[in-house]
């Protein structure tokens, strides 16, 4: 009997060592799964958040029908002051017939200040899937790779999408209750929880202050869908508008979206405004964007002449969708115009000669092209009824130009599909070194304040790449306390500024930071001691076409090999480009 105790209970403790370990599968006996079930049963609930001070928060964003995109819907907006907790509770609806890993929802988490406006920062983007691989920075993201380190993140589903299709997505739908906690003075605490995945990002040191008062602590916190639509519930902070209550609520205005500027003739008004949608404001702030199909639509005058019409559309449903006691209308206006049989080029485009230039940064990159610039090109329209008149070039759509040398056909569209081409000429640029004066620029001892001193400006003719190395020096604090390039004219209008650790200003400029090591830079603080002394050479191209090319290769003190590229600064005079080097917190040597 001893002897059997005993085997008894030592076989007890192995189960219990074996707890959170994949020992046993689904192949395993019973008994042996339902006390894994049962562990697993209580350490979830050991993990569930205790909801405090919670109310009723019902509304709904994001289309029905799973089309929204990304950032064109939003929750409301949730302040969380510093030293508070906020829990919400909300039901995400996941498309069943797309397994596109990414549609699902991201948090946002910015400074106390509306979208749109120009004291409105971001921290970033959490969002509810996660990645094991490189794809694991598209589910999270910081204005600054300074916020939101995606090393911070753990989830227990770890997506391995192949062609971003993973058919994981479907676990992430549901009631979901997420934690933004600024409880603790050492920390920030992120969580979103179905009860099937969870995903928390803890960062060990509380939030920077990106609010512009220094006195205001307060964050905000709003949702975003993408390919989903999410049914809120409770909060237990009141968010701007105060909270929905769940009782139904009557539509009280509205605005249109996607309305087409013009409509050829013969387009029924049905057809014309298919894409058209309608943001609804309903009682209590509510808001919820609805189809054209859910909209009646009349033109006045009719459709049956070329001409301006007014768009009158006519909204009836409450917000559950029962017939509102009173419609609402909102009005637009757009252009019947004949409809365009063909197209042909009647002035050729001022610049027809690309130049593209590749470097060690570069020259992994495949599929690089160039943006074709349309300054100087007449195209001339024939319509149905034998007229003919000059298009504007914004009507128009142009195909990219592959960044490979030889002559490339660019073909010019219209919105009924009616084509011509242009021919352009694509180029290596000839490269040539540049030392900026002076040769030494700030203080050796790293002192200089942003943009205390600057280079003299040199001017990069079209066509060519302007080729700078030099030393790198930085006082350790901060990313950004390295080089900065700046692009301008001989106005000192500025194009472009860049600094070295992947941030930049100016019209639609994409920037790319990449880590030739790794295959992407999450470790700030090694890199940033890798700078100290780092041997740099950056690579400026005029392309000739409106647009700069900034391609940076830095060998670290640390032996690692670092590269960085800005391609395509737009708004560029070809005839008037302009480099210069400043600092902040740093110092250049020029060789």
């Amino acid at each position: 009997m001893a002897t059997a105790l005993c085997s008894a209970a030592m076989g007890l403790m192995a189960l219990t060592a074996c707890e959170g370990n994949d020992l046993y599968e689904v192949g395993s006996p019973d008994w042996i799964s339902e006390k894994i079930d049962s562990i697993e049963n209580s350490k979830n609930a050991g993990d569930e958040e205790e909801l405090v001070g919670m109310n009723e928060d019902v509304y709904s964003f994001g289309n029905t029908d799973f089309s929204s995109t990304f950032w064109s819907v939003f929750s409301k907006y949730y302040q969380v002051a510093d030293g508070q907790k906020w829990n919400a509770v909300f039901t995400l609806n996941i498309n069943p017939d797309d397994n596109t890993y990414y549609k699902n929802f991201g948090l946002v988490i910015s400074n106390d200040a509306d979208r749109g406006t120009t004291a409105y920062k971001e921290y970033g983007v959490i969002r509810f899937d996660a990645t094991a691989d490189s794809a694991a920075f598209n589910s999270q993201w910081g204005s600054s790779y300074y916020y939101l380190p995606f090393k911070y993140t753990e989830s227990n589903l770890m997506m391995s999408p192949v062609d971003n299709i993973d058919a994981n997505l479907q676990k992430l739908g549901g009631k979901v209750t997420l934690t933004v906690d600024r409880s603790r003075v050492d920390s920030f605490v992120v969580k979103m929880t179905n009860g099937t995945v969870t995903k928390t990002y803890t960062q060990p040191y509380s939030l920077k202050n990106l609010n512009d008062d220094a006195s205001n602590t307060n964050i905000r916190c709003f949702l975003a869908p993408e390919g989903s639509y999410i049914d809120f519930l409770q909060s237990n902070v009141e968010p701007i508008g105060g909270y929905t209550s769940a009782e139904d609520k009557a539509p009280l205005s509205m605005t249109l979206a996607n309305v087409p500027e013009e409509v050829n003739s013969g387009t029924t008004l049905d057809d014309a405004m298919a894409k058209v949608s309608a943001t609804v404001t309903f009682e209590e702030g509510v808001t919820k964007v609805v189809p054209a199909a859910e909209l009646y639509f009349s033109a006045i005058p009719d459709m049956d002449k070329p001409g301006e019409k007014t768009l009158v559309a006519i909204y009836n449903k409450t917000f559950k969708g029962e017939t509102a006691s009173k419609p609402i209308i909102a009005y637009a206006t757009f252009r019947v115009v004949t409809k365009i049989t063909s197209i042909s080029v009647t002035a050729q485009p001022a610049r027809k000669d690309y130049y593209y230039y590749v470097s060690d940064a570069t020259s992994d990159l495949t599929d690089r092209t160039l943006q074709f610039d349309p300054t100087g090109l007449e195209v001339t329209a024939t319509y149905a009824d034998g007229s003919k008149g000059v298009i504007d070039n914004s009507k128009l759509t142009f195909t990219a130009v592959p960044a490979k040398a030889g002559t490339h056909n660019v073909t010019i569209s219209t919105t009924n599909g009616q084509t011509a081409t242009v021919a352009v000429k694509v180029a290596e640029s000839e490269e040539y070194k540049v030392t900026p004066t002076p040769t030494s620029l700030g203080a050796e001892d790293c002192s200089s304040a942003w943009w205390s001193v600057l280079t003299d400006d040199v001017k990069i003719p079209a066509g060519k790449t302007a080729r700078v190395s030099f030393t790198n020096y930085t006082s350790g604090q901060n990313n950004w306390n390295n080089f900065v390039i700046i692009l301008r004219n001989s106005q000192l209008a500025e194009y472009a500024v860049v600094r070295a650790d992947n941030y930049g200003w100016q019209g639609d400029n994409k920037a790319t930071y990449l880590d030739r090591t790794s295959g992407g830079q999450s470790d700030w603080a090694t890199w940033l001691a890798a700078m100290n002394g780092a041997q740099c050479t950056a690579y400026i191209t005029n392309c000739n076409n409106g647009r700069a090319d900034v391609q940076v290769e830095m060998k670290g003190t640390d032996g690692n090999f670092y590269i960085q590229y800005y391609l395509g600064i737009n708004t560029v005079d070809p005839a008037d480009l302009n480099l210069a080097f400043t600092v902040d917190g740093s110092h250049l040597v020029f060789k």
